[in-house]
């Protein structure tokens, strides 16, 4: 089977993600770099574990946290659907098992809010991980008086955890905002989409999602 090890260290990979955030970042966009790529594998994974799903499961939602935004080096329109093309090349190429491209591919395919189908685990502990990683260390303007919506939204959040509670039932999303920076209204703003995709992707895990902000619960 493909490892993590084998994608994290495969030079190829290293370059189409350092290119696909030079493309973001030409466009504005927040990090979605080596940092945002490693904390959804590693968050990603964590849910898996936690979930208490096995280890070849584990190991295919680290690959794909790992690629899941390649495809912004060929435009961010559809980067979901280019990425998995693209990692389908790049594993064949490795020589991956068929059965695992197909899971990595689809868990790819379907973690951008505006196509995406939480279909089994691997995907929704995708989604899950992606879009709970909010925080201001990934704004790139230095300007405060040039953010826009969405610099300022992820600025304010100092601190975001996404844990499992003990008995495995619910998904808890918590995040500490400060507010100088935006309101809790303009995060729901441009995020809501992002929240309810996440409630799909916690019920694939039978888990229910809860989102709190500065420790009172939203959702």
């Amino acid at each position: 089977m493909i490892t993590f090890d084998d994608i994290k260290n495969n030079r190829e990979v290293q370059i189409y993600i350092e290119k696909a955030d030079d493309c973001l970042s030409s466009l504005g966009y927040t990090e979605h770099s080596f940092a945002h790529v490693t904390k959804v594998s590693d968050t990603a994974a964590m849910i898996l574990r936690t979930m208490g799903y096995g280890e070849r499961e584990v190991e295919l939602v680290r690959v794909a946290g790992y690629l899941h935004d390649i495809g912004n080096v060929v435009n961010r329109v559809d980067h979901a659907q280019s990425g998995a093309v693209m990692a389908f090349r790049i594993l064949d190429h490795m020589g991956a098992d068929a059965e695992d491209i197909a899971d990595i591919i689809c868990a790819i395919g379907n973690h951008d809010e505006g196509t995406a189908v939480p279909i089994n685990p691997i995907c929704a502990a995708l989604i899950l991980a992606d879009k709970s990683d909010v925080r201001y260390t990934r704004v790139r303007n230095t300007d405060f008086a040039t953010f826009d919506i969405h610099d300022r939204v992820n600025y304010s959040v100092k601190k975001s955890d996404l844990l499992i509670n003990e008995e495995k039932t619910e998904v808890h999303l918590q995040l500490y905002i400060d507010t100088e920076f935006c309101s809790v209204m303009d995060y729901f703003e441009i995020f809501m989409g992002r929240m309810l995709l996440c409630k799909k992707a916690a019920d694939r895990l039978n888990l229910r999602f809860r989102l709190y902000v500065n420790g009172q619960k939203l959702l």
